[in-house]
Formats: structure tokens, C-alpha cells, sequence
């Protein structure tokens, strides 16, 4: 039986996380798209039960919001084992991972999200942890201090990052199973939002699904927060029934434009273009005059502004294409067009990345 527990985490869930946690799959066969994940992942899953051990250690990463925790929720209930969850910036001190690991049950799923934030203190608990399933201790201070290593009972750790790359080498090869996962496409999309809509109780056409859907930004989790706000715009406008002009006129109301883009997707492009003549300008610059962090503009805008060819990552900074242009219906100039493919010659500006 799945236990779900979040750890060194003071945050009371709200009634919107708890409805979002209401909306997740809770086997592979309910989970819709990442096929190619999905397949591995079975087939990793028979294999662990067919030799009766834990899965191995797995790492999920991509874009928020993709289902990365979903995942780690549905291979507890697959494995029929306990889930516990914690965060990188959850965990202060190594005392902190200790606690966590010397309560473990065995064939435990440790789910840490944002793993890439773990201090180097951490990391270095956590090593022998996932290799030796072992617990590494300093007993006393000075020359009488020594080393106590207690044993921990098999468990398998689940990581999730939007950031890989900044995860140490060492961190990263312990993971014996890696996952990317990608954006989805529209149908997966458009089925993601039926399922969610029966969980709610919404009466949904297939056609105002659909259109929902292409509006996430390939993002269930943006899609399911569509469709709650939809559901109150048909419940109080419309007759309840979302249907195909329901969707496009809440949609509109919501600022969500024909391709998912919301105001701060179009603020962020108007920045790069109106403030700065297309770019390119450095991360942290357009940080500041969005007033936007930058892990927000790097991790939540920018991955779909790429996608859809709008934004250029360029070793001089961020540039706007002439495709951001068009859709923004701003002019764009042969000056611009100059810019979309710059030399990458100054290395020095590499740091604005």
C-alpha cells in the first residue's frame, strides 16, 4: 500500500495542490504520454519485481510541470511501496538527509525534487547512501573522533531537476536509470484534459478539450490550472458545458493567446524587443527590467519561447526572432534579421548566459 509523506516540508498543502494531487495518475496505465519513458520505466518495473529488489535509482528531468512527481508517485504504487517526498532546498544540513535515511523502511521510493540544489555537504551523505545503502557518521571531535558507518536498508532514490546540467558528475552517474522528459503534444494533451475533466466532474466537448490543450504550452500541469479556471468561467457565464466557443472566449478572458502564450510569456518578448532592439541581452539584465528571477525566466518562459522559435540563446545573450515579431505584430527590419544569427566570437559574453 502507497504511503505518501513529504519531508522537512512546513508548507500546509492549499486546496488548489490538493485538487492538482487529485488529478495525477496513479499507474502507468493511466498515465498519458512520454511513451518512450513510460515503456522503460515498465519495463524496469517488471524487472525489479521479477528479481524481488527495488528499482534502481532513477532521475527525471525537463521543463516543470511534465509530470516528473507524478511518476515518482506512480512507480510507489506500481512497486506497492511507501513514497517519501522531499526538496534539494528542503534539506539544510547533512543531519538533515541522516534523519530522512535512518527512517527509511525497506524498498522505499526517496523522491528529492529539484535535486540539482543540494549543498555539497548533502551530496556527500547521500553518495554512499545510494551506492553501499550505507550511512557514513563522524563520532566525537579532534584526534579522538572516528568514523561509524550504519548500514541502511535498500531503497531506491528518485531525483527530478529542470536544471541537469548543474548537477555534479558524481551525483548524476549514481543515478543507474535517466529519463528526459519532453513537452507533450497536442492530442496527449487534449486526453490528459478528458481524464482531468471526469476527475471534476466537468462536462467537457471533446473539441473544448482539445482546445485547452493546444493552449498549455504541451504542460498538463498548465493545462489541468486551464481547465479549473474554464470550468468557473462556463459554470458562471455559460451553461456549464465547456464547449469549443466556451473554451476560446475563457481563454481570451485569461489572456491566453492561439499558441499558450500569456501576458508574461508576451511581456518577456516585448522587454527583448521594445527595451532592448531585439537583443541580445543578458539573462540577468532582463531579469531585472521584467522584475522576474531568473530561474523563472531560464526554467518556466524560456523553454517554450525556444520551442516555438521566438527566443535565441546566443553567447551574447538572448536575442527575439522575427517569428516573436510577427506574433506581437511588431515590424521587424533587415537590422533585426542581422542578429538572428550573430558570430560567436566574444567569449567573453558567454558569462551573460
Amino acid at each position: 500500500m502507497n504511503d505518501e509523506e513529504r519531508l522537512l516540508d512546513p508548507q500546509v498543502q492549499t486546496e488548489e495542490a490538493q485538487t492538482e494531487k487529485s488529478l495525477r495518475p496513479r499507474m502507468l496505465s493511466e498515465f498519458i504520454g512520454q511513451e518512450k519513458v513510460v515503456q522503460q520505466l515498465r519495463i524496469a518495473i517488471a524487472a525489479a519485481r521479477g528479481r524481488k529488489e527495488p528499482l534502481d535509482h532513477t532521475l527525471f528531468y525537463g521543463p516543470p510541470g511534465l509530470g516528473k512527481t507524478s511518476l515518482a508517485g506512480v512507480l510507489a504504487n506500481e512497486m506497492g511501496v511507501n513514497l517519501k517526498i522531499t526538496s534539494g532546498p528542503a534539506i539544510e544540513r547533512a543531519g538533515d538527509l541522516a534523519a530522512i535515511l535512518t527512517n527509511l523502511q525497506k524498498d522505499d521510493l526517496l523522491f528529492i525534487d529539484e535535486v540539482h540544489r543540494l549543498n555539497r555537504a548533502v551530496e556527500e551523505v547521500l553518495y554512499p547512501a545510494m551506492e553501499d545503502f550505507a550511512l557514513d557518521l563522524i563520532v566525537g571531535k579532534g584526534p579522538g573522533a572516528r568514523n561509524l558507518r550504519l548500514k541502511l536498508p535498500r531503497f531506491t532514490a528518485i531525483g527530478a531537476t529542470t536544471r541537469v546540467a548543474l548537477l555534479t558528475s558524481p551525483l548524476r552517474d549514481r543515478f543507474g536509470s535517466i529519463h528526459r522528459l519532453e513537452f507533450y503534444a497536442d492530442e496527449a494533451m487534449r486526453e490528459i484534459i478528458e481524464r482531468s475533466a471526469r476527475i471534476l466532474n466537468v462536462a467537457i466537448e471533446p473539441d473544448g478539450a482539445y482546445e485547452i490543450g493546444r493552449r498549455a504550452r504541451g504542460t498538463p500541469r498548465i493545462g489541468n490550472r486551464l481547465l479549473r479556471r474554464v470550468r468557473d468561467y462556463a459554470q458562471v457565464v455559460a451553461d456549464g458545458v465547456i464547449s469549443l466557443e466556451v473554451a476560446r472566449t475563457a481563454l481570451h478572458t485569461l489572456e491566453v493567446d492561439e499558441l499558450g502564450l500569456d501576458e508574461n510569456d508576451r511581456r518577456l518578448l516585448h522587454a527583448i524587443i521594445t527595451l532592448f532592439d531585439g537583443g541580445p541581452v543578458g539573462l540577468s539584465t532582463l531579469a531585472a527590467a521584467t522584475a522576474e528571477e531568473v530561474d523563472a525566466i531560464e526554467d518556466v518562459y524560456e523553454p517554450f519561447l525556444i520551442q516555438l522559435g521566438f527566443v535565441q540563446r546566443t553567447p551574447r545573450g538572448r536575442i527575439a526572432t522575427h517569428r516573436a515579431y510577427g506574433h506581437l505584430g511588431i515590424p521587424y527590419s533587415e537590422s533585426h534579421a542581422a542578429k538572428d544569427h550573430p558570430p560567436d566570437t566574444d567569449a567573453e559574453q558567454a558569462r551573460l548566459l
